[in-house]
């Protein structure tokens, strides 16, 4: 069954490369510790410095601008928590692991289409008068909408504050340009191309920034985060890195996916609600919405049918929960409730777009919101 399952959740996490498989395997067999001296730790290290290159590589930075953490979560924290920065300001549409940094964050609003309105932001900087730190980023990952980075960050930059980005969906998707665009640090995460689960990195752009590690205990990742190195992940997530390159010349036919299914979506029914869909967004992902059908319902049914698709965030510990992305678009809870996402990736074909447009046509009209409340009730 599972050989012939239909994977459209990528925005969770990607399927890992086999280059990248094998590079593991062959970090696991070796024995070394990147923090001894002798020969097998001199080796280890070797093998860390050379992943550090390449994911540098990738985001335009210098080795020695990249921390290499447990994911991205942790890489999010560590920016936030370490700068020192007295006041945090983030958009309303943040993963939890930006919320969740700080009770008293200044939020700013997005419109309807979950862009961050940058007149709030102006405002409010000016208003604040502390040590800040503004966080956004770079693309939703519920709806794929993508912010105005740069010019978030001559805002914030103007007012003195440091800019973080959050480019942990983006990344892989869309070119991106940090560095350029005046960002001081940003989150990375190795799962989302293609890279193994549990390793990611915090870009620091900033060279002068000094950063308070919340992990303690040794010197390593030049003192930014204490704890042995996973060397096989990180090994995997250079891999990935140097991989992504050629993988990016699949996401105009990505793009093609998501478009014609979105496109045969509302032929079937003109009232569907595709979120974002006047922004620009990252070419693989929709979010959109099944009249009278519980998202959780949705994804059980299509489970069932051998199509995995999600509700939203894969970060809510298996949980289907109300989705803040969408209430701070302005989107009712009702309407909210009847919300999925599908996102594309390597691998997927016009022939999974047909198996998903019959199994929502099929689902489709069966149940409807009322009805299936009645029935949890009862």
């Amino acid at each position: 069954m599972m050989n012939q399952a239909i994977y459209l959740d990528h925005n969770a996490t990607t399927p890992v490369l086999p280059q990248v498989v094998e590079a593991m395997g062959e970090a696991l067999a070796f024995c070394g510790n990147g923090s001894s001296v002798h020969r097998a730790g001199r080796l280890a290290n070797a093998r860390l410095e050379n992943a550090r290159e390449q994911v540098a590589s990738l985001m335009g930075a210098r080795s020695s601008d990249i921390i290499f953490t447990s994911g991205g979560t942790e890489a999010n924290n560590l920016a936030l928590r370490g700068t020192g920065r007295e006041r945090l300001v983030i958009s309303s549409v943040e993963h939890d692991s930006i919320w969740q940094v700080s009770e008293d964050a200044l939020v700013i609003p997005v419109d309807n289409s979950g862009i961050v309105d940058l007149q709030v932001l102006e405002e409010a900087l000016r208003d604040v008068g502390e040590q800040m730190i503004v966080s956004v980023m770079a693309a939703n990952n519920e709806t794929g909408v993508i912010q105005p980075i740069a010019k978030i960050a001559e805002i914030a930059k103007s007012h003195g504050a440091l800019v973080h980005c959050d480019a942990v969906q983006a990344l892989g998707k869309v070119t991106l340009n940090l560095k350029a665009w005046g960002v001081d640090l940003a989150s990375i995460s190795a799962h989302k191309i293609g890279g193994p689960q549990g390793v990611g990195a915090l870009v620091r752009y900033n060279g002068d920034l000094q950063l308070n590690p919340l992990l303690r205990g040794g010197g390593q990742e030049r003192g930014n985060r204490a704890g042995t190195e996973n060397l096989s992940g990180i090994v995997g997530f250079g891999i990935a890195a140097e991989a992504l390159a050629s993988n990016l010349s699949q996401l105009e036919e990505i793009k093609a996916l998501r478009d014609g299914l979105e496109s045969r979506i509302n032929q079937l029914d003109a009232t569907v609600k595709i979120f974002g869909k006047g922004a620009e967004r990252l070419p693989n992902t929709s979010c959109f919405t099944m009249p009278g059908v519980l998202n959780e319902t949705q994804v059980m049914a299509f489970d069932l049918a051998g199509i995995m698709i999600s509700a939203g965030s894969a970060c809510s510990s298996g949980k289907v929960q109300s989705s803040h992305v969408l209430k701070a678009m302005g989107v009712a809870k009702e309407e909210a409730e009847t919300a999925i996402r599908v996102s594309f990736g390597r691998g997927n074909t016009e022939a999974d777009v047909d198996k998903f447009i019959k199994t929502w046509s099929g689902l489709y009209g069966r149940l409807n919101v009322s009805e299936q409340r009645a029935v949890s009730a009862a």
